[in-house]
């Protein structure tokens, strides 16, 4: 029988900041992840009074979708058909798209960057808000073939 592998977690973290900082890295370089990670919250701490993973919690929360359009083909048609997000795919839209929009910024290091768009989004603002407006835009624009989902 195989042994539980032990998976090594931080103090002061989560799986969710976990996971998170898996998508923010690149090329495999978890220890510069976990360093842009450590400065946006330093960032976050200079800038409000509030507890940064409060904040990033909030930023999360606000920008995840509950509803999405996917393509579905019917008699040679193709529909935009509004469906439920599971919950995994939640998270990884959320994360996807708040690390879209603080790469979309220019001209200052990704900690920073990183730090105003999580402020953004807890504030209801930002580009990956907008994101998650525009496709509950189109949800709504296609509701009438709701009833092609499965």
């Amino acid at each position: 029988m195989a042994r539980p592998v032990k998976v090594y977690v931080p103090e002061g973290s989560s799986p969710q900041i976990e996971k998170f900082i898996n998508c923010l890295m690149k090329d495999g370089k978890k220890s510069t992840a976990r360093r842009v990670f450590k400065d946006t919250l330093a960032v976050i701490k200079t800038r409000t009074k509030e507890d940064p993973i409060e904040v990033f919690n909030k930023a999360l929360l606000n920008v995840t979708p509950m509803v999405e359009v996917r393509p579905k083909r019917v008699a040679g048609s193709v529909y935009q058909v509004p469906v439920e997000v599971t919950p995994k795919r939640q998270t990884a839209l959320s994360f996807r798209w708040i690390l879209g929009a603080a790469r979309d910024r220019k001209g200052i290091p990704m900690a920073q960057k990183l730090a105003l768009e999580l402020l953004d989004a807890s504030a209801e603002q930002g580009g990956a808000f907008k994101k998650k407006q525009d496709v509950i835009k189109m949800a709504q624009a296609n509701k009438a073939f709701a009833h092609l989902a499965k």
